[in-house]
């Protein structure tokens, strides 16, 4: 099966193929040029592998939470590029992608989501499946979800913005912090791969961000 997934949710900008359990790819940090290189990155990246879009088997993305432009950015893509190709999509959690990614049990993942907020989840693998131990939400630093036990792995640029909050909140449950860690395409197409195996693939006209503000600013008064 080969799966290519995007993911553009922070300033960095990855692709990556899944290759029956082999994986290729791109990060690099872009700052706000996620439309221009993006596309770019995939076709280099299927030219490299000798594979054409019509060779792969589904696309995933990830689909948040995050920046609000990356975030509808990588679903718009896919949806483009699974809709030429008549291929099915599959979005990921940003989230859950970082806790993929920092190769751990229990990972308390936590992205900065701007005016003074993060996004953040807890998830723990249990014989190679991740369970959710607290649900992807939006909130200040100091209201972040209670953990239990002290072996935790804290992961994003949550724990960069707001260290010192969060460090003091889950003072007696972090073995660990890497708050440089993003989410990567890579780790959304592990991630995505048993969807599609499933077949739980949807039509790329029902691929949808996944959004925890309605909110992008603060107004002046706020400030």
């Amino acid at each position: 099966m080969n799966i290519l997934a995007l993911e553009t949710s922070t300033e960095f900008c990855s692709v990556a193929l899944w290759q029956d359990g082999a994986e290729s790819g791109r990060c690099e940090h872009v700052g706000q040029k996620h439309a221009q290189v993006l596309l770019p990155m995939v076709d280099e990246l299927l030219r490299e592998a000798g594979l054409r879009l019509h060779e792969v088997d589904g696309i995933a993305f990830g689909a948040g939470p995050g920046s609000f432009t990356g975030v509808r950015i990588a679903c718009s893509a896919a949806q483009g590029l699974a809709l030429g190709a008549n291929k099915p999509v599959a979005g990921i959690c940003t989230l859950q992608a970082l806790a993929e990614a920092a190769g751990r049990e229990r990972v308390i993942a936590v992205l900065d989501a701007r005016m003074a907020e993060v996004y953040c989840a807890a998830y723990e693998k249990r014989e190679g499946v991740w369970h959710t131990v607290c649900e992807p939400e939006l909130c200040l630093p100091p209201d972040a979800p209670d953990l239990t036990g002290a072996d935790w792995f804290g992961a994003g640029s949550g724990f960069a913005a707001h260290g010192g909050q969060l460090r003091a909140r889950y003072a007696a449950n972090l073995a660990a912090v890497d708050e440089q860690a993003v989410p990567q395409a890579a780790a959304i197409a592990r991630l995505a791969a048993p969807l599609f195996a499933a077949g739980l693939g949807v039509d790329a006209a029902d691929a949808t961000p996944f959004y925890l503000r309605d909110k992008v600013a603060l107004k002046t008064s706020e400030r």
